[in-house]
């Protein structure tokens, strides 16, 4: 079993509800196992700015699938909670948004994916959250506390638990 960080987000419709039901498709308790989901937080948003805050969460899956196989995976579940990536802005508004964040410790550039997220160490809207949950785990040579240290969380506001 494999080690792999999500990243979820969105700021169209009900995203909280959006989050539990794409924890509910992507893991079935049998090739993609919940371990740890950390709290939902409201952030500015980021890339594009005028549009509403978003909310981001990450969790922690074991899974069997090979990560471009659990990729396939978190693209279904979009797709089926009404994500259209072709009709999209980019960093624009959106429904929920599924990254992989990291898969073990495997670096990977390929067309499709790219291991670690090649944003993650700028966003603290990712760092929040996943540090929240693994602080200690290091991804590409970097501790999680650590490189959240390093960015700007202004704005960060961790949501009551629902």
């Amino acid at each position: 079993m494999a080690e792999a960080f999500l990243a979820l987000g969105g700021n169209v419709g009900d995203v909280q509800a959006s989050f539990d039901r794409t924890i509910a498709m992507l893991c079935d308790g049998a090739v993609v196992r919940l371990v740890a989901r950390s709290s939902e937080y409201r952030t500015p948003p980021w890339g594009v700015t005028d549009q509403p805050p978003f909310i981001n969460a990450v969790v922690a899956v074991t899974t069997d699938l090979a990560p471009h196989q659990l990729l396939a995976r978190t693209m279904e579940a979009e797709r089926a909670l009404g994500r259209e990536r072709s009709h999209e802005r980019r960093w624009g508004p959106r429904t929920i948004d599924i990254d992989l964040l990291a898969y073990d410790d495997i670096a990977l550039n390929d067309a499709d994916l790219t291991l670690p997220h090649p944003r993650l160490f700028e966003r603290a809207f990712v760092l929040v959250p996943l540090a929240e949950i693994a602080p200690d785990r290091v991804i590409g040579g970097k501790k999680v506390r650590d490189a959240l240290a390093r960015v700007d969380a202004t704005g960060i506001e961790k949501l009551e638990t629902r």
